[in-house]
């Protein structure tokens, strides 16, 4: 009984297997149904399975159909551009989304044909592959598009029909009113082709530095493509999902499929991309960060005259966000020795929105922000009013963007004070609603994010209440003439009798501090004992003062080299001066230390640095006080 009871068990299994193997074999000729290579979007009305889905903030009617106004057949797509102020939504604009997923490998364009009722309008932004998820990988879009009123036809190049074998995101746009006027604009023939006209594809990734944190993850944007259509260049954004990406360095920094960046050990990589068989231009280099370990400088204004937007040393208003989703930027937060920190990172342009409730500037004087690139760097700043109706894009609006460079060594803090009579085109502060920063530093940390208002009353005896933040160069980058944070070298007087200034050693908490006064121009003099300071690459001194500082203010700072024979007039002395203004960067400030951290290289006429033996320094305002004299590497 055993034996035979065993055998039917293995006869029953054997049974079973036959059974599904014979299912497994009919389910593999089975292959899923391929999905449809339809090309229509809208010819005499909108392809069956589609739907529009307006975007945030934009007029949610604002797409119709109009058999009066038609390019071919019997009518056209009319899109509705709100005039500003529109209580209907800032600008017209959505996605055209399939149901069912289409497959588009076999066209190389999306097309249309589009005219405007009034002409010198555009529009903003035309494109495919964005499905309004969020999650849109394949892309592509055309900016800005002139619109006239006759018909004229667009094309959109596919940068890569490979990748689009099941693509819901149709077609996409944006309209926002120009010339202060709402319009209609209409489409119509709007579909797939394959035209066979476009040549010469020429993709490219913006080359950009990038710096982050071992285990941190960066995302590569900037990724484009320029084609020849009939004989025309046509360019298009791209997603970075086209493209293939290529690690010289693996063992430093991967990148995945979606230009997604993984910093995985210290050093430097260089990323590269193809679109297909082609080679893209540009590369991005990739390298490792220290997370910086000083915080800024902290902020010694009164709080009664200041507004702050982000400081651990004042009250903060309302910000919406620090991050707009219509910015190229990560933000994060962070702190830096126990001092709250923005962290932005993949930093094109960030956008930090506070719209909701409007900064109210028109009695503050100056913009001050503290950043710190891991990169030299040149930032451009940005303010945006709203104006009196509060709504972007009403017709009032007014804006301005100014250019600055960092200050100091690469990885220290570079404290910006801009005159908002910097900002010409700023018209209006009563209702401040967005700051701007654009750089190409990549990452950037950010604190002390405020405005104020200069002038405030002087503390009791006409000096500051606090002494100037403590420099925190290394020691051993350090030629010091005066401060408490380092040991100063020989300096022969702080006021030669050929100057025209009155000199004296105050004590500010602790803290010397020279006090100018009667101050026209001091001459500085280590002329027994002078400086070699050819290995060093940066003048700082930090000076407060409580006098105007506004036009016509100045204060000069000339560095003097007696050159190899030590003489002064021995006929190889160099020299030259710099000034600086309220208008300047960095800029003049009243009532409070202002750190004038300089690069050698901008005293073009100091040609020679083996002998400095004067440093002359020129003043209006008259009362000055000055710390933290200095040279460092």
């Amino acid at each position: 009984m055993p034996p035979r009871s065993f055998s039917r068990s293995i006869v029953a299994v054997m049974g079973a297997s036959i059974v599904l193997a014979a299912c497994s074999r009919d389910l593999s000729l089975l292959e899923p149904a391929p999905f449809p290579n339809e090309p229509g979007i809208y010819l005499d009305g909108f392809a069956p399975g589609l739907g529009f889905q307006a975007f945030s903030g934009s007029k949610t009617d604002a797409v119709q159909i109009d058999a009066a106004t038609k390019f071919r057949g019997t009518n056209a797509m009319r899109i509705t551009v709100p005039a500003p102020g529109d209580a209907s939504g800032a600008y017209a604009g959505g996605a055209f989304v399939s149901n069912v997923p289409r497959d588009l490998r076999e066209f190389d364009a999306l097309t249309f044909w589009v005219r405007a009722s009034t002409g010198g309008q555009r529009l903003n932004v035309a494109g495919l592959g964005n499905d309004n998820t969020g999650t849109s990988r394949f892309t592509a879009e055309r900016a800005n598009i002139p619109l006239t009123t006759s018909w004229q036809k667009v094309v959109i190049p596919i940068p890569l029909a490979a990748r689009l074998d099941a693509e819901q995101g149709m077609f996409f746009f944006a309209a926002g009113p120009d010339n202060g006027i709402g319009y209609d604009l209409w489409i119509d023939e709007l579909k797939y082709e394959t035209l066979g006209t476009i040549r010469t594809p020429r993709p490219a990734i913006t080359p950009a530095t990038l710096s982050a944190q071992v285990g941190a993850t960066l995302t590569i944007s900037g990724t484009s493509l320029t084609v020849d259509v009939d004989g025309a260049d046509v360019s298009v954004a791209v997603a970075p999902s086209y493209f293939t990406f290529t690690s010289a360095n693996p063992s430093v920094a991967t990148v995945d499929e979606n230009g997604v960046v993984r910093v995985v050990s210290a050093g430097t990589t260089s990323i590269t991309a193809s679109l297909g068989d082609v080679v893209a231009s540009g590369a991005i280099t990739v390298a490792t960060e220290t997370a910086p370990s000083v915080a800024a400088p902290t902020p010694t204004r009164p709080a009664a005259d200041v507004i702050a937007l982000f400081s651990d040393a004042y009250s903060n208003v309302p910000v919406d966000t620090w991050s707009a989703e219509w910015d190229q930027a990560d933000v994060s937060d962070t702190q830096i020795a126990g001092n709250a920190v923005k962290r932005y990172t993949n930093l094109t342009f960030a956008g930090i929105d506070f719209s909701s409730q409007p900064v109210n500037a028109t009695s503050m004087t100056h913009l001050h922000v503290d950043l710190l690139p891991t990169t030299a760097a040149t930032f451009r700043i940005k303010l945006v009013d709203f104006g009196p109706n509060g709504v972007f894009g009403g017709g009032d609006d007014s804006e301005h963007e100014v250019t600055v460079s960092s200050t100091g060594a690469v990885g220290s803090w570079s404290s910006f004070d801009i005159p908002f009579s910097a900002f010409t085109g700023l018209t209006g502060r009563s209702r401040v609603a967005q700051l701007i920063i654009s750089s190409t530093a990549g990452t950037v940390y950010l604190d002390n994010l405020y405005v104020y208002r200069e002038g405030a009353p002087p503390t009791p005896g006409g000096g500051p209440a606090a002494p100037a933040p403590a420099p925190t160069f290394p020691a051993a980058d350090v030629i010091s003439l005066f401060s408490d944070a380092y040991t100063n070298v020989p300096v022969d007087t702080w006021s030669a009798t050929w100057d025209d200034a009155t000199v004296e050693d105050i004590t500010i908490a602790g803290n010397a501090v020279k006090k100018y006064t009667n101050f026209v121009f001091a001459g500085i003099e280590f002329t027994s004992a002078p400086i070699n300071a050819t290995t060093m690459t940066h003048f700082s001194m930090d000076i407060w003062t409580a006098d105007p500082t506004a036009a016509p203010a100045i204060f000069k700072i000339k560095l003097v080299d007696f050159g190899a024979n030590g003489a002064f007039g021995g006929g190889d002395d160099v020299e030259h001066e710099l000034t600086f203004t309220a208008a300047t960067t960095p800029a003049l400030s009243s009532s409070q230390w202002v750190r004038l951290d300089i690069p050698l290289s901008a005293f073009t006429g100091l040609t020679t640095r083996g002998h400095l033996a004067q440093l002359i320094l020129v003043s209006d305002p008259n009362t000055v006080h000055v710390d933290n004299v200095l040279l460092h590497k």
